[in-house]
């Protein structure tokens, strides 16, 4: 453990400036300051040694000494004097189980976190809130599970969300509900992010007193609650439990989903309410914080891992998977490998997951040589028979660029290939440009299924966007509505990508308002964020105004990234910003060094030499 904790120091130190220091504080949580990338910042903490060990330090210089923190304490404390590199690292995006544009995409956040079935961006469920979860390697795939349900069928085939009626009918015809067969619907449903029909579920169980509830049945609700109606729904939903199943499950579920929505001081408070509970501190929740502050203040991740030495908690494979791929993100790869033999040490061998974040950091590092090295190791001695290995590699291969890797990986799954491997070969042949290759993938997809789901359709259609095809993508679109596919809030993002992409940001913008309209469902921030930007750009104020006053309608907090583009529609529309600094200091935002630069150059009353000696 000590071991892990030294190589992370460059990582802390790599963005502390010298002469700084940290203090140790226990301080009340109040607002965050953001970094460039647009993800709260919070003041670094660290948990104090026992009295029997010296006592580590890390000083900002801000600390007062009437604050002292306890070990296991958590505290976010803004301080606008405090500044931070430029070259600051944005957050760390979820960790995806499929390798997706962006790095990160590569890990599994395993902390399931959307809020409907199409956000199929986000990752698996580390909760292990369903009984039947299984292995990536398991011969049985999910959708060859799910067939053999007649209630999942059923359930599927309900209108809209509505499920009770169809429920009350299974019974009425005799049917049995085992929870065997229960908990593989609650598993397909949240695989499927299908979270309002899986609550409804719950609900119906729990009114027809089907089964006693346990502490799990509980916590996978509270897990529902949180990703459809939001943190605050959750923790109320918490009051209701039955006080003696209000355990350690349902508390790190929570966490899980305030980590997940980068809720900097929400996560601090349930992580200290679980230490005020007396839970034990787990890898999980240390696992959760390492995933928070990657995004927030990688300087704090020292601090978990010196908590984790201290109370004695093993590192588990994730915990190694989210430093490397910290390590990885700083460029430092000598780092990252010392990782890697760390792990090793302890007798964890790299699985394929891992693997696959060394070969995507070494390739976007430029060690395209190693990079190969570690995608043949993933390929092993014989593909075949390990076929599922091919999602990943596929992606990888193309990224390197190399298209006759890439067809010769697919040739292996051609004949028989799964969904996964189908989608990894579309997004593959994507990115190296062959739009007909893709195609024709999708046309085996739609042959083979039949019927296919948002996600399908989802994955092509970020080709034709990423190709600037508006034409084909707008077909593609009205053939996943004749199909009678569902089209959410992970469809919506692709459709305004396309529409941005070919220059028509206004039709993206009305597209994705009547979609709102029209369900009701909640946009994507990011599906937001690009028409912001896109109207930034312009130095359209009315409009980024717009957006930024429908991302707050829609629940989505002030970060100091939207402020910061939106400023930038002022600048480049060359109007001053009334009352700016106060909307900031309305919501809890405190500027950075770089969004203290755009105030000054928006703000109306501001003194030049030129209007002093006119005034």
């Amino acid at each position: 453990m000590w071991a892990l904790r030294r190589a992370s120091i460059p990582l802390r130190s790599r963005w502390l400036k010298p002469g700084t220091s940290r203090a140790c504080l226990k301080l009340t949580p109040t607002a965050c300051v953001e970094d460039e990338g647009g993800i709260s910042e919070c003041c670094p903490i660290l948990f104090d040694r026992s009295p029997s060990l010296n006592t580590v330090h890390y000083h900002s210089g801000y600390a007062s000494p009437k604050f002292k923190a306890s070990r296991r304490e958590l505290s976010s404390q803004a301080d606008v004097r405090s500044t931070k590199e430029d070259d600051l690292e944005d957050g760390f995006s979820e960790l995806g189980t499929t390798i997706g544009e962006n790095n990160d995409e590569i890990v599994s956040n395993k902390s399931d976190l959307s809020g409907d079935d199409e956000n199929a961006e986000e990752p698996e469920n580390e909760l292990d809130l369903s009984d039947t979860e299984t292995e990536p390697t398991e011969k049985t795939s999910p959708k060859r599970r799910r067939a053999k349900s007649e209630m999942l069928k059923a359930i599927l085939d309900a209108p809209g969300v509505t499920i009770r009626s169809t429920m009350d009918k299974w019974v009425e015809e005799g049917k049995e509900v085992s929870k065997s067969e229960i908990s593989l619907v609650m598993l397909m449903l949240r695989r499927h992010r299908l979270y309002g029909k899986a609550l409804q579920l719950s609900e119906w169980l729990e009114e027809k007193n089907i089964w006693e509830f346990a502490e799990r049945d509980y916590a996978s609700r509270l897990d529902f609650i949180a990703k459809l109606h939001g943190l605050q729904k959750a923790e109320n939903y918490i009051e209701s439990i039955p006080e003696s199943f209000r355990g350690e499950l349902v508390y790190r579920t929570l966490l899980a989903n305030c980590v997940s929505q980068t809720n900097v001081r929400k996560a601090e408070q349930v992580f200290n309410k679980m230490k005020d509970l007396e839970f034990p501190l787990s890898a999980f929740a240390c696992n959760q914080l390492l995933l928070l502050y990657q995004k927030v203040d990688k300087k704090k991740i020292a601090d978990v891992l010196l908590l984790m030495e201290r109370e004695n908690i093993k590192p588990s494979p994730f915990t190694y998977q989210i430093l490397i791929s910290a390590k990885g993100r700083a460029n430092d790869i000598a780092g990252m490998d010392q990782i890697v033999e760390t792990m090793k040490a302890e007798g964890i061998e790299p699985d394929i997951q891992t693997k696959a974040i060394l070969a995507q950091h070494y390739a976007s590092s430029g060690l395209k040589e190693k990079a190969e090295e570690v995608l043949r190791d993933m390929e092993g001695e014989n593909l075949t028979e390990n076929q599922w290995v091919c999602r990943f590699l596929l992606p990888l291969y193309a990224g390197l660029g190399k298209t006759d890797e890439v067809g010769r990986i697919w040739e292996v799954c051609a004949s028989n290939p799964r969904v996964d491997e189908c989608l990894a070969a579309i997004e593959a042949w994507g990115r190296l440009k062959k739009v007909e290759e893709a195609e024709k993938v999708f046309e085996m997809m739609v042959n083979k299924w039949k019927k296919l789901n948002s996600r399908d359709y989802t994955v092509l259609l970020k080709v034709y966007a990423n190709n600037k095809m508006l034409k084909k993508g707008k077909d593609l679109i009205r053939q996943m509505a004749d199909s009678g596919c569902r089209i959410g809030p992970l469809t919506w993002d692709s459709i305004v990508k396309l529409y941005v992409q070919a220059g028509e940001v206004e039709k993206a913008d009305s597209v994705l308002q009547k979609a709102v309209q029209q369900n009701r469902m909640k946009p994507m921030f990011t599906t937001y964020l690009l028409i912001l930007n896109q109207y930034a750009q312009r130095g359209d104020i009315h409009n980024s105004e717009k957006i930024f006053h429908r991302m707050r309608q829609s629940g989505y907090a002030s970060r100091l990234s939207l402020y910061q583009t939106l400023i930038q529609a002022y600048i480049n529309g060359k109007q001053p910003a009334y009352g700016m600094r106060e909307r900031l200091k309305a919501d809890d935002v405190f500027p950075n060094r770089n969004l203290a630069g755009l105030l000054t150059q928006v703000d109306a009353f501001r003194k030049t030499a030129v209007s002093d000696l006119l005034d």
